[in-house]
């Protein structure tokens, strides 16, 4: 394969200020690789709701966090958000984490880290958007929501908003190291 070039683009700073130019760079990374599904990170729904209007088109899967993240019984997409996700085809998923299942029920029982959180913590070395990125592809592929053999792209942020889009090949959680990172679009450098 003949080398290629792809830029990645660094943010100033991590979070939501960074969530237009993220939409704008992975939906023209997507079109470029002719990639159908694009998998999204959103907590109360307004980046997934964003992204379902900027990239009208693609196969979009926007996951939130489990219910009880935040607070027992509570989930944190509003159902406002939902409908208009749903209104837009989006398929949305609220799952356990792939990072934060059991393994985190023990540390926060036992108070040692078990190796689903070390794994979340190495990947924060790149930032919290690429752990959270890694974690929904997962999620996505064990859900049936994205096949193992077809690359996508996975959006993810620094608390609310996107800052970091990944082009990814999934795996299911239990083939964890089959997952392969194949290009970084952006992500904050600090």
């Amino acid at each position: 394969m003949p080398e290629q070039v792809v830029p990645t683009v660094y943010f100033e700073s991590p979070g939501p200020a960074n969530t237009e130019r993220v939409l704008e760079i992975a939906g023209q990374r997507a079109a470029e690789l002719g990639l159908r599904s694009i998998v999204v990170a959103t907590t109360r729904g307004e980046t997934a709701v964003r992204a379902s209007q900027v990239l009208s088109g693609y196969r979009l899967v926007a996951v939130t966090h489990v219910t009880g993240f935040r607070e027992a019984n509570l989930q944190e997409l509003t159902p406002e958000n939902r409908r208009l996700l749903e209104q837009a085809g989006v398929s949305i998923l609220t799952a356990t984490h792939a990072f934060g299942g059991a393994g985190r029920a023990v540390r926060k029982k036992l108070g040692t880290y078990q190796v689903d959180e070390t794994i979340a913590h190495v990947l924060r070395l790149f930032g919290e958007g690429m752990k959270v990125a890694v974690e929904i592809t997962l999620m996505a592929a064990d859900a049936g929501l994205v096949r193992t053999d077809e690359e996508v792209i996975a959006i993810a942020g620094t608390g609310r908003g996107a800052d970091t889009a990944i082009v990814v090949r999934p795996a299911n959680t239990h083939n964890l190291f089959d997952l392969r990172i194949l290009e970084v679009l952006c992500r904050p450098r600090l």
